[in-house]
């Protein structure tokens, strides 16, 4: 990926977590990238946390990012998103907004800004 652009590294990123393919989307990060809250908290440093912290939302059947705009400047894109997800209290939906930046075809650092959640009404068959 050293060639590719900072657009088509995020677009496989993105593809990659739909798909809920880890080694796809760990190709796509560099590997002593690091994941952070906007303006915050380190949330996983290097392949290993990185690993860890994806693996356990795809364990979520219902996980999905819908990609609602996406704005490139050089190096970074930022992206928002709309995730579906399954939380404790039940299957709803976040946005969020996602800042990342790719160095030499990698993302090398990304930050996350979440939404409010909404949970979805339970369906129920009669």
């Amino acid at each position: 990926m050293s060639h590719a652009s900072p657009l088509s590294v995020v677009q496989a990123q993105l593809d990659a977590y739909n798909a809920k393919d880890i080694d796809a989307l760990l190709q796509t990060y560099a590997s002593d990238a690091e994941q952070f809250t906007l303006h915050g908290e380190l949330l996983a440093r290097g392949h290993d946390q990185l690993r860890a912290r994806f693996l356990t939302r795809f364990a979520e059947p219902d996980l999905h990012a819908k990609l609602v705009s996406r704005i490139v400047v050089g190096n970074v894109v930022t992206d928002a998103e709309l995730i579906t997800r399954n939380f404790p209290e039940g299957r709803g939906t976040l946005e969020m907004l996602c800042v990342y930046e790719v160095v030499h075809g990698r993302i090398q650092r990304a930050s996350f800004a979440l939404g409010d959640k909404v949970l979805h009404a339970a369906v129920t068959t009669a």
